[in-house]
């Protein structure tokens, strides 16, 4: 008999993780608790790691369909506005590691992946569903579903991958941990577009700008047509973390920009004007993964967000929850082994990695927001070292 596979959660990771299912020859029921498919954020990076498993996905055409490729990636002082260094994407990205380097939004990738997901026969999907808690018995795992009428069912499968987030139900009931981790950073997220911008602050690349305490990220999205805006500074956090969203003040933000560069702050002031403001989220995390235990026990196995939740400084938060369903993909193909075998071959496969972008990324925040000796020296060795110290052939290879 074809074997089922139960998943709670329905963004990124959710729908990527059912992909890998029906490619190995499950069939998979996804269970989504609120009553549409959407993706909240604004955009994301994926590098050629990522965009490698996107093309094995036969999804290549309509990712290039939706997504901007940059050629380029430069690092500028918010201070001073100078370059401190570049890096480059485009053609070199594709001849050094075989996929290209592309910046995609949230919703968009969520689409490529959600209508792979409909068109399959093997996945079912299941809005208004929430999964309340899991058991296992007699070699097989049982969900209790509260819908959105108010009702429970309970629905039987071979295995559960909980792919529910930051704040994953599947995880608390599997590893009986803590809540989450506070950063002490806050992220104020905006997306312009392009064509209402004066011409002197559009940009078709990656435009890293580093200061004390603090960093803004920006970069195109959809075809070129968008410029996404990410300012990270050092910061306490409102005091409803409940509520993952929250509406922000731009005079907040741009106060804390006070003392950067002119072109900075002029790319920071378009954003009350022409957009629909700054959005802001506090950054929270967890410690790096310890062990495959921490990523899948018996017939329960946790993917992207609730299994390594990481902080954005190494742009790869969406990319590891992909990979990991590549990974997933893989060892349910095996089906000559038992579940719990598979599952834990993905966990071994998957958690030493994870764990070290989780580190690396936490690192990498401290270098962005470093000040005094440690930035001068940061930025002296970016001056010198350039594109040598920007790639990352351990992350692009995989």
């Amino acid at each position: 008999m074809q074997k089922q596979v139960l998943i709670a959660g329905g963004g990124i990771g959710g729908l990527a993780a059912a992909l890998g299912g029906a490619r190995a020859g499950w069939e998979v029921r996804l269970f989504e608790r609120a009553s549409e498919f959407t993706e909240v954020g604004a955009g994301v990076q994926i590098g050629p790691n990522v965009v490698r498993r996107l093309q094995a996905w036969g999804l290549q055409r309509a990712l290039q369909a939706v997504a901007a490729f940059p050629e380029r990636l430069q690092v500028r002082s918010a201070l001073t506005g100078a370059e401190l260094g570049a890096l480059r994407l485009g053609a070199t990205v594709i001849e050094r590691y075989g996929a290209a380097y592309a910046t995609i939004h949230r919703a968009d990738l969520h689409g490529l992946l959600l209508d792979v997901a409909r068109k399959s026969s093997l996945v079912h999907l299941n809005l208004n569903h929430r999964v309340e808690r899991h058991a296992e018995q007699g070699g097989a795992v049982t969900v209790r579903l509260l819908r959105g009428d108010g009702t429970h069912i309970e629905v039987e499968g071979d295995a559960l991958i909980g792919a529910d987030g930051l704040r994953s139900g599947t995880r608390a009931q599997l590893l009986g941990e803590a809540p989450t981790r506070v950063s002490g950073h806050l992220a104020y997220r905006a997306v312009l577009r392009q064509n209402a911008l004066p011409q002197a602050l559009r940009s078709q690349q990656v435009t890293v700008w580093l200061g004390p305490g603090l960093h803004v990220v920006q970069y195109p999205l959809r075809r070129g047509e968008l410029l996404n805006l990410v300012a990270i500074r050092h910061g306490r956090p409102p005091a409803d973390l409940d509520s993952w969203d929250h509406g922000a003040n731009a005079a907040d933000l741009e106060a804390a920009l006070a003392q950067t560069c002119t072109p900075l702050q002029d790319l920071i002031r378009t954003v009350p004007q022409l957009g629909d403001g700054w959005r802001l989220w506090p950054l929270l995390d967890r410690p790096p993964v310890a062990g495959p235990q921490e990523m899948a026990r018996g017939l329960v196995a946790l993917l992207g967000d609730a299994a390594h939740p990481m902080r954005p400084y190494l742009a790869q938060g969406a990319g590891m929850a992909i990979e990991d369903a590549a990974e997933l993909e893989k060892s349910l193909a095996m089906h000559d082994l038992e579940v719990p075998l598979c599952l834990r071959r993905y966990a071994l496969n998957r958690w030493q990695r994870n764990a070290r972008v989780q580190a690396r990324s936490q690192r990498n925040g401290a270098i962005f927001h470093a000040s005094g000796l440690r930035r001068w020296g940061r930025d002296t060795a970016m001056r010198v070292l350039g594109e040598r110290l920007l790639d990352q052939p351990w992350l692009y290879r995989g």
